[in-house]
C-alpha cells in the first residue's frame, strides 16, 4: 500500500488491512465462474506471481493542502504533517489546464505523484481536480444537478462558457435522463466542468440497451477501461478498486431498487475483499488491489478508453484516486486501457 505521506508498504497486502478486513464478507465465487482445471491465461500473471513490480518501483502519491510553493520547492500538509518536495525543471502541474508548478496557490488541494527513483522529488501535480459521473436530473442554464449514486451527495456541475463547446462536442445532450462524466476544478459548492472524461452514450439511463449475449466461461483476463473516482467516505489515501459486478448477496448500497444493472463488459460476480491484478496497458504497470466497494454507475457506460489505442467497450474497474495515480494514470485524461486478472 502506498502511504499518503510517501511511505511505502506492500500493495498486495492491502486486503489484510483493517479497512479491507472490516468490509470483507465473501471471497471469489470460484466454482461458479472458473473450471477447476483452468489456469491463468497465457501471458497474464496471476496475483502474487512473479513479474509484478516491487513496491519500491511503483510511484508514490501524496495528497494534501499546499502550504507553500516556489519555483523549486513544494510544501504539502496533511493531518498536521508537512512534506517538503523538490520541484525540478521536468515537473508538471494541472490546475484546470497545464500550468507551471510555481503557479499553484497555497490552499489548493493537491495530488502529487513522486518520482520513483527520488522520493523527495515531485513528478506530477494535480490541484483541485474533481470528477462527477452520474445521471443528469436537472438543468438550469449552465448549471446541472447530477445524481452520482445513492451513497453519494447530489452533485452540482457548472459548465462555463469557455468550456461549453469542448464538453458539448462529446456530451451533446446535457438534459435530464442522460449520463455525464466530466473532470474539472473542484469549488466549494460545485464542480467547474472543463474536460469531458469520455463520450456520452446516446441512450437515456431509462432505456439502457441490452448487453450482447455471450456463452461459455468468463475469461481469466478481462480488458476494458479503468477510471477513477473522488474519495467519498473512504479512508484517506486508500488503495483499492470499486468493482462493477459486486456479488448481489454482498448488499451493495449503490444498487437501484429494481436490482443490478447488466454491464456491457462480461465480468463474474466478486465480493468485497477479493483481489484483482490491475494492469495499466498503456504503461505496463501492474499491482494487486483489493475490491473495496461496488461501482454500479460504471455499468451504465459502454464507452471505450482511448489513452493508448482503443480499449474494448465497458468499464472494468473504478479505482480510488491514489490507485489510479500509482498505476501511472493521468487524472485529467479520466481513464487508461486496462486488463484485470481475478485472484485465485
Amino acid at each position: 500500500m502506498l502511504d499518503v505521506r510517501g511511505r511505502c508498504t506492500c500493495c498486495d497486502r492491502c486486503a489484510s488491512t483493517s479497512t479491507a478486513a472490516r468490509v470483507a464478507r465473501r471471497r471469489v465465487l470460484k466454482a461458479a465462474v472458473f473450471r477447476p482445471e483452468d489456469g491463468p491465461a497465457s501471458g497474464s500473471p496471476s496475483p502474487g506471481s512473479g513479474g509484478l513490480p516491487e513496491p519500491g518501483e511503483l510511484p508514490r502519491t501524496i495528497m494534501g493542502r499546499i502550504v507553500d510553493v516556489s519555483p523549486h520547492i513544494l510544501v504539502v500538509s496533511h493531518g498536521g504533517t508537512e512534506t517538503r518536495l523538490t520541484l525540478t525543471a521536468d515537473a508538471a502541474a494541472w490546475r484546470g489546464g497545464q500550468v507551471d508548478p510555481a503557479g499553484l496557490f497555497p490552499g489548493d488541494l493537491a495530488v502529487v505523484r513522486l518520482q520513483p527513483s527520488q522520493r523527495s522529488v515531485a513528478d506530477r501535480i494535480w490541484a483541485n481536480i474533481g470528477r462527477v459521473t452520474g445521471t443528469i436530473i436537472e438543468r438550469n442554464g449552465k448549471t446541472l444537478v447530477v445524481n452520482a449514486g445513492r451513497t453519494r451527495n447530489t452533485e452540482v456541475v457548472l459548465v462555463p462558457s469557455r468550456a461549453a463547446s469542448r464538453i458539448q462536442v462529446r456530451f451533446p445532450n446535457l438534459e435530464p435522463g442522460y449520463l455525464i462524466d466530466v473532470i474539472g476544478l473542484r469549488r466549494e459548492d460545485c464542480l467547474e466542468a472543463l474536460v469531458p472524461a469520455t463520450s456520452q452514450p446516446a441512450y437515456r439511463v431509462s432505456r439502457l440497451p441490452a448487453p450482447p449475449l455471450v456463452s461459455g466461461h468468463v475469461p481469466d483476463a478481462i480488458s476494458g477501461s479503468a477510471t477513477w473516482h473522488e474519495p467519498s467516505g473512504e479512508p484517506y489515501g486508500l488503495l483499492g478498486v470499486s468493482y462493477p459486478a459486486l456479488d448481489p448477496d454482498a448488499g451493495c448500497a449503490e444498487e437501484p431498487p429494481e436490482g443490478p444493472v447488466p454491464g456491457f463488459a462480461r465480468m463474474p460476480y466478486l465480493s468485497v475483499g477479493s483481489l484483482l491484478l490491475i494492469r495499466n496497458d498503456c504503461t505496463a504497470t501492474s499491482c494487486v488491489l483489493p475490491v473495496t466497494g461496488c461501482a454500479p454507475v460504471a455499468r451504465l457506460f459502454n464507452d471505450r478508453c482511448l489513452t493508448c489505442g482503443t480499449s474494448p467497450r465497458g468499464r472494468v474497474a473504478d479505482l480510488s484516486l491514489g490507485s489510479f495515480v500509482a498505476l501511472g494514470g493521468e487524472l485529467e485524461r479520466g481513464c487508461f486501457n486496462a486488463t484485470i486478472t481475478i485472484g485465485r
